[in-house]
């Protein structure tokens, strides 16, 4: 039986660049409230006591983005210096400028649009507001149509914060990583061969307390018992101590986190980040479609494993192509799939914006934890509507 190791990791949202991605969408989700129609591409950079902000802001509203950063920091724990931070004294600088108007062009009234000289209102005029590809995965070995190692470092990383918050484990503080290593055979998940998780804590805790802790309240909660072995190995803040973290001991940037965010390093990644974009910004909005399609593609039982690919040029509303990779699980051909596709989903931005309801201020909840793969009744991308409409029109295709 061939065997294989996969790994993928996540991050808490105190990890410093996790921190960039939810002051990012946070402000996003301000301006959005405010006007659904505005234009915002926004990054973070966090350092030692430090906050900027910076990008491109075109919206009919103001929002107080000093105070916004704050409120972020401390909903996330960041609240007292001894954490090497503090969301009251840290210092917050801005620097905003109005989106490009050659880019606003585009974005504004598709060269589709254009060409047809139509003056009727339109929503699905929009053009993409960027060239570039972006990547949709799924796969039948969880329910949730997710690769396994991401989806559980993803959990992971969420309970190593739940537990913070609610006091389960006192001691720790907001910074920390998760990794999970999963056993395949013959393509399925059979086993978790290593757990590692990296947590913050305060000083003099002894590490065999912390691991004990760990262990019992994180992993083994998170982690299905039989999935478990004596061969399992458990490396818990390996170092030995991790008292200095957040933006004190590491500088954290929005977008960094991009494979976290995703697939875990199962599909490849156009290299869009998401978080700060409006979902004019086909990084965000098409990554969403495409993970859209490529579980509904699953969930019909067109293939085990679906890999879609998407590519736009900016200015320009329908995709210059789409590729898709089964992996040798498809039931149906590739191209019948892409065939399927073109009949049943609408790829333009501006239909991509209204199927998924994207004009929303959502998008701060999806900045830790992963994008993908959470049955939040906002997460429009993660719904298999359209599985059973795939599944019957393949048998007559």
């Amino acid at each position: 039986m061939a065997k294989q190791l996969m790994t993928s990791e996540s991050v808490t949202e105190g990890h410093p660049d996790k921190i960039a991605d939810l002051i990012s969408d946070s402000i996003l989700d301000a301006i959005i409230k405010e006007d659904p129609m505005g234009r915002v591409a926004v990054e973070t950079l966090v350092s030692t006591g430090m906050v900027m902000v910076s990008g491109e802001v075109s919206a009919n509203c103001y929002v107080d983005i000093p105070k916004i950063v704050r409120k972020t920091l401390k909903d996330v724990g960041y609240t007292r210096a001894k954490y090497g931070f503090d969301s009251e004294t840290c210092a917050v600088i801005t620097t905003l400028d109005e989106q490009s108007k050659d880019i606003a062009m585009g974005v504004d009234k598709s060269l589709e649009f254009k060409s047809n000289n139509s003056h009727a209102s339109d929503s699905c005029t929009i053009g993409a507001g960027d060239q570039g590809m972006m990547f949709g995965y799924a796969s039948n070995e969880t329910p949730e149509l997710m690769p396994m190692p991401i989806l559980l470092a993803s959990k992971m990383a969420k309970r190593l914060a739940d537990v913070r918050k609610q006091k389960r484990i006192s001691y720790l503080k907001p910074d920390g990583k998760t990794q999970i290593t999963v056993e395949y055979e013959n393509g399925k998940p059979s086993r978790v061969d290593t757990v590692v998780v990296s947590a913050q804590h305060n000083s003099g805790v002894e590490h065999e307390t912390i691991e004990r802790d760990i262990i019992e309240q994180v992993i083994k909660v998170v982690i299905p018992a039989e999935l478990l072995d004596e061969r399992t190995r458990f490396y818990i803040n390996p170092t030995g101590r991790f008292v200095i973290g957040g933006p004190q001991a590491d500088t954290g940037l929005t977008g960094r986190k991009i494979i976290a965010d995703t697939y875990g390093g199962m599909a490849r990644h156009g290299g869009g980040a998401f978080s700060g974009k409006d979902p004019t910004k086909v990084d965000r909005s098409a990554a969403y479609a495409a993970r859209y399609v490529a579980k509904n593609i699953v969930a019909a039982g067109l293939a085990d494993k679906c890999e879609i690919q998407l590519a736009y040029a900016i200015g320009i509303a329908n995709p210059v192509s789409i590729y898709i990779e089964t992996y040798g699980t498809g039931k149906v051909s590739d191209e019948q799939i892409v065939e399927l596709i073109n009949k049943h989903f609408d790829l333009r931005p501006g239909a991509i914006i209204n199927d998924l309801k994207l004009r929303r201020p959502i998008y701060k909840k999806t900045a830790c934890y992963g994008h993908f793969g959470r049955l939040d009744p906002d997460f429009h991308w993660e719904k298999t509507d359209k599985a059973e409409i795939l599944k019957q029109a393949a048998k007559y295709s």
